[in-house]
């Protein structure tokens, strides 16, 4: 592990072989589409933070919680279109910025971050504002600054420095300024004329790629590319795609994509009974969600293993509090992650029995066979299952007194109700597969002494516990289709129409002809001229040129 960010490790060496097999595959631009109309979309707090540390280095921090994005078509990713900013949201952002620009200008970072030094720091210096708000500005707004822009920010800076007597009071004030304007807050797609009628302008197209791969702000050399129009012709774009595959930022964006799709911002609220499950704490959880992304972004990005080998995975990792709810040896006692492989026969196999899942998809005091098949088919399959009615009766499954001792025996119950049938027999007999994991992810074989039957079923085809269902799912179409139709609504940032059909079919038929590995799949919608179509905008969307 030589490179870090956030405190996660990025191995270099292997990311920089999978570019090198990657970089003999040229530019593919498969099935063209019309695109949509040009959007905005609001930055999610990972972006936010993301965006902060590239700008102006890991020391200086962000903290709190804005308006939460709605999820849209299983995606925070595709909410992010139609998400606003409340009056109290918009409170948290302009605190925010003043922290972040505080700790920009303070003494400890301004050497490094701000390029110039004043002539004096008690008064204004149009000067040296401008080449610390022109520099800052560029990446905070992915493009440089209109000259009324500029001029404004100089002048509000000029303003708040001679009101406090302190140029880098009013460099901080002017700062935070732009980091509550919708040019930052929101991702927004400008367009330009083209033959065809519009096309997304240099830098927007830059903003698209950085967002997907690296889910940040572009950089400096990115920007560039968009400026001299490098990004405008086959062999810049593909130079630019190579240098950010292999950037450890490509492991950020891999990370971010499957936090999205695995819905772990539930991790920010997830709770357990302390009295029932006393070895699950805060720890844990956040360690959970670690351990499943170390294992997707390792067996992906530096193993480059097959995507539906996922699901029947041994090999993984753990810290000292997971390696204690696993009840298994632990390699660094004192802290830090270990590589770890559950041995043959072992009922953990897959990324469905890691307990980021088992617990995720739980109650507060028990497991959720529902719950369990449910974010199967809804995460991972892409198949939707209708909510409850309103009406369901909970009493003979929440009963503890009843006389049926185990989940399967209570959930009969449902599965014979006519208003709650259609919904348990397409989730039940997947959890019910998982039930040898209790609430908190941990191994049990019975519940109220009763042996645990992890037999079960998905459509239509029997398994046997946990790392047969793991097997099931990994040979099911609908796993690799899922991923495919997630992570192109991911890179669009809008829910997919029916005129991208032909495309993502495209992918899907891609996915499987280069045998499943995900970085493939990345680096062809990357490139693919359907991630950048865009229709012409509605009247009040035509943004002009950034440069006049």
């Amino acid at each position: 592990m030589s490179i870090t960010r956030s405190g996660k490790g990025y191995p270099t060496f292997a990311l920089l072989a999978t570019v090198m097999l990657l970089a003999s595959c040229g530019p593919n631009a498969g099935p063209t589409i019309t695109g949509e109309p040009p959007g905005m979309r609001r930055l999610s707090e990972e972006q936010y933070a993301n965006i902060v540390e590239d700008i102006f280095g890991a020391g200086i921090t962000t903290a709190g919680q804005s308006d939460p994005l709605p999820r849209t078509d299983g995606l925070l990713a595709v909410g992010a279109l139609s998400a606003h900013i409340t009056p109290s949201g918009f409170e948290h952002y302009y605190n925010l910025a003043l922290n972040v620009a505080a700790q920009v200008v303070s003494p400890v970072h301004r050497g490094d971050l701000v390029p110039c030094t004043p002539e004096s720091p008690t008064a204004a210096d149009d000067a040296c504002a401008e080449a610390f708000l022109a520099r800052a500005g560029r990446l905070l707004y992915r493009r440089p600054l209109t000259t009324q822009e500029l001029a404004a920010s100089i002048s509000a800076a000029n303003d708040a420095a001679s009101a406090t007597g302190d140029f880098y009071a009013g460099a901080a004030i002017s700062l935070a300024a732009m980091m509550t304007t919708p040019q930052f807050l929101f991702i927004i797609d400008t367009v330009e004329p083209d033959a065809d009628g519009v096309r997304l302008s240099a830098f927007s197209k830059a903003a698209r790629l950085s967002f997907l791969l690296w889910n940040s702000t572009p950089d400096d050399m990115l920007l560039r590319a968009a400026e001299s129009g490098e990004l405008d012709t086959e062999e810049g774009f593909l130079r630019q795609v190579d240098r950010m595959f292999a950037s450890p930022r490509l492991y950020v964006g891999v990370r971010s994509f499957f936090t999205d799709m695995l819905i772990f911002e539930k991790f920010e609220t997830l709770e357990k009974d302390p009295t029932i499950y006393p070895a699950f704490n805060q720890r844990v959880a956040e360690d959970a969600r670690e351990q499943a992304l170390l294992t997707i972004t390792d067996h992906l990005l530096t193993q480059s293993n097959d995507y539906r080998d996922l699901f029947t995975t041994r090999k993984t990792f753990v810290s000292p509090a997971l390696a204690r709810v696993y009840q298994i040896p632990n390699s660094r006692p004192n802290g830090g992650w270990s590589e770890y492989e559950f041995a043959e026969g072992d009922p953990r196999a897959g990324i469905m029995t890691q307990i980021a899942f088992t617990s995720l998809h739980s109650h507060p005091g028990r497991s959720s066979p529902t719950l369990r098949g449910k974010a199967l088919r809804e995460t991972l399959l892409c198949q939707k299952v209708p909510d409850p009615p309103d009406n369901v009766d909970f009493t003979l499954f929440n009963d503890p007194d009843a006389p049926n001792k185990t989940a399967r025996a209570r959930l009969k119950a449902h599965s014979v109700a006519p208003s709650c049938a259609g919904c348990h027999k397409i989730t039940d007999p997947i959890g019910l597969g998982l039930e040898i994991f209790d609430g908190a992810g941990a191994l049990r074989t019975t519940e109220n002494d009763v042996l645990i039957d992890t037999n079960g079923f998905i459509d239509g085809i029997p398994f046997a516990g946990p790392a047969e269902l793991g097997a099931v799912v990994s040979d099911n179409d609908a796993a690799t289709s899922c991923v495919v139709e997630r992570l192109t609504a991911y890179a669009m940032a809008r829910p997919l129409s029916r005129g991208d059909r032909e495309f993502v079919d495209y992918l899907e038929e891609s996915f499987a002809d280069d045998d499943y590995q995900f970085a493939d799949l990345l680096r062809r919608l990357a490139l693919s001229d359907a991630l950048y179509a865009v229709s012409e905008p509605a009247e009040a969307l035509v943004v002009a040129d950034a440069q006049n």
